[in-house]
């Protein structure tokens, strides 16, 4: 029962927490009273994904001694509040207060999450991935939902409060239910040292953005900047032994690529730009999450792990990207499965073979980097989309909007191939002092015990 709760949690918890990254509140401006500051309230409401990856690894630190239940609880708490209090919000301060408490809650919820499924029987850590790569994929469809026949803007704040009672309800399922097994059933992480090593780049990419956000900064220094980000966020996933850089540099590659060239998609193929609307993506969206998700689990059920499925997994993700720019647009939604199944289904197969090779210290360390990738990757889309758009007339700026994702597609395609590399030859250094992996849970979720090293006759007499 705790194993079923728990991955009904992750599949309620993890959208929820994702879905606050998206900034839609341009999407219902013209909604806005006249006596609010509008371009400061665009500014807070995009506060949440910058709190957000300054939260996990401080949440990854704390879950040393605090257990994942506890910030489970807490991290669902302060989402709910947020979004109670979303109602009420009259001013952009409100407003980025409380998009900082989306982004802290939600930071609080993924490494939890996490944590929590690590020595839980397999197919839980293989949900995790999978749920992780859907929720990446719809995120920013997921936002644009609520906002459909909207007659208040302040739904931007409160998108699904059911699902967060609905989630927090199950936190409480579960904590009872932790509880009652005595409150053993997660990891003790040991000092993670690597971990403090990603809280720097996770704290100049976010302050980077607020300051692009916030000073206006020109496309030539956006996309600088973005460029450099990544580079340096690929540079801190080489430390470390080959196992847990190969998922570090999965995690900074899905973060980048995954989210921010959906989220591009999603806006070309929404109605008048030439697709079927929201409504017409949801049958790709779900064909496409099912697939991940059961791709997630087979492969985490199954004996099979190691590097070539996570290069298996990131070629995919090329495939998708190349998809999208013979694709999109497209009026027929359902031609969208091809690059939303390619591009979902490989980067939870990445994911969740690259979590196989690893102890739970790398995973948390590795998974710090995801959203400063997310953040990169945004930042680099919008410099590219402030440098190239044509806005002389609304075709020519559709035309060039297309023109950009068709070229953003090629730039991660470009990524994802350079990752590919660096996972072959940097696989090939002598690994560093990170250990095997700890010994696998069985289906009911025990450890079987390590056997003690054979001795050689020397050290036995």
């Amino acid at each position: 029962m705790l194993d079923a709760v728990l991955g009904l949690l992750i599949v309620a918890a993890l959208p929820l927490a994702i879905v606050a990254i998206p900034n839609t509140v341009s999407v219902v401006a013209g909604l806005l009273p006249d006596d609010l500051d509008r371009v400061a309230l665009m500014r807070a409401h995009g506060l949440a994904l910058p709190a957000m990856l300054l939260t996990v690894p401080l949440a990854v630190l704390a879950l040393r001694r605090v257990k994942a239940a506890h910030l489970l609880v807490g991290g669902l708490a302060l989402l709910a509040a947020a979004d109670a209090a979303g109602g009420y919000a009259g001013s952009a301060f409100v407003v980025g207060v409380l998009r900082v408490a989306h982004g802290v809650g939600a930071g609080l919820l993924v490494p939890a999450t996490l944590v929590a499924a690590w020595e839980r029987p397999r197919w839980l850590r293989g949900l995790w991935a999978g749920v992780l790569a859907l929720s990446m994929l719809s995120a920013q469809a997921l936002a644009l939902w609520p906002l459909a026949g909207a007659t208040e803007w302040r739904v931007t704040l409160q998108p699904y409060p059911l699902l967060s009672g609905v989630a927090l309800a199950l936190a409480a399922v579960y904590f009872v239910l932790w509880l009652l097994r005595g409150g053993t059933s997660e990891p003790g992480l040991p000092p993670g040292g690597r971990v403090l090593l990603t809280v720097l780049p996770a704290a100049v990419v976010a302050v980077v953005a607020v300051g692009a956000a916030s000073q206006d900064w020109g496309a030539g220094l956006m996309i600088l900047l973005a460029a450099a980000a990544v580079i340096g966020l690929i540079a801190v996933a080489s430390a470390g032994a080959a196992g847990s850089r190969t998922l570090a540099y999965t995690m900074v590659t899905v973060g980048v690529v995954l989210l921010p060239s959906v989220a591009q998609v999603t806006y070309v193929e929404m109605g008048g730009m030439g697709g079927p609307g929201l409504k017409g993506l949801w049958i790709p969206f779900c064909v496409a999450g099912v697939l991940a998700v059961a791709a997630a689990v087979a492969v985490r059920r199954s004996s099979a792990s190691g590097q070539w499925l996570t290069q298996l997994g990131l070629l995919s993700m090329v495939a998708g990207l190349c998809s999208v720019r013979v694709l999109v647009p497209s009026a027929d939604g359902l031609v969208l499965v091809v690059p939303f199944a390619l591009l979902a289904a490989g980067a939870a197969v990445a994911l969740t073979a690259a979590l196989s090779e690893v102890r739970a210290e790398a995973a948390m360390s590795g998974l710090v980097l995801c959203f400063p990738g997310v953040l990169a990757g945004y930042l680099l889309g919008t410099g590219m989309q402030k440098a190239l758009l044509d806005q002389s007339s609304r075709q020519e700026f559709v035309d060039s909007y297309v023109g950009v994702l068709h070229l953003w597609a090629l730039t991660g395609g470009f990524l994802v191939v350079a990752v590919i590399v660096l996972v072959s030859v940097m696989a090939r250094r002598t690994p560093a002092a990170d250990g095997p992996p700890a010994a696998e849970p069985s289906e009911n979720g025990a450890v079987p015990p390590v056997p003690p090293p054979a001795q050689s006759p020397e050290a036995s007499a």
